[in-house]
């Protein structure tokens, strides 16, 4: 297996994510701040099917280019997406929940990555 540093694996993501349109991504750096993962990715999707293209397109690259693959919490339906590659969390939100949980504001300490 092919070793990735987790800020490439979080920019990468990102990269993926906007070739399938993702709207406002944002990378937070939440080494200093929890345990639970090295750096979260938030992006928004204007749709249950773009939600669906985005997590299959980062599912699919990420595990062709570095041999690893997710886990995976959410449907597409529910309008919120948790792709966890353990140093890595990627959030795919319709807007709405994005709104309403804010993760933005509740990790406000954490650091943006551009």
């Amino acid at each position: 297996m092919y070793r990735i540093s987790s800020i490439t694996l979080a920019k990468f993501a990102r990269k993926l994510a906007l070739e399938k349109k993702a709207l406002n991504p944002v990378i937070l750096d939440m080494r200093k701040l929890t345990t639970v993962s090295d750096f979260f990715l938030i992006l928004t999707a204007e749709s249950e099917p773009q939600i669906k293209a985005i997590l299959n397109h980062i599912e699919k690259e990420i595990k062709q280019k570095y041999i690893i693959s997710p886990r995976i919490d959410g449907h597409p339906c529910s309008k919120w997406v948790i792709m966890d590659y353990d140093n890595v969390v990627v959030h795919i939100f319709d807007k709405e929940k994005r709104s309403y949980y804010s993760l933005e504001t509740l990790w406000g300490d954490a650091p943006h990555i551009s």
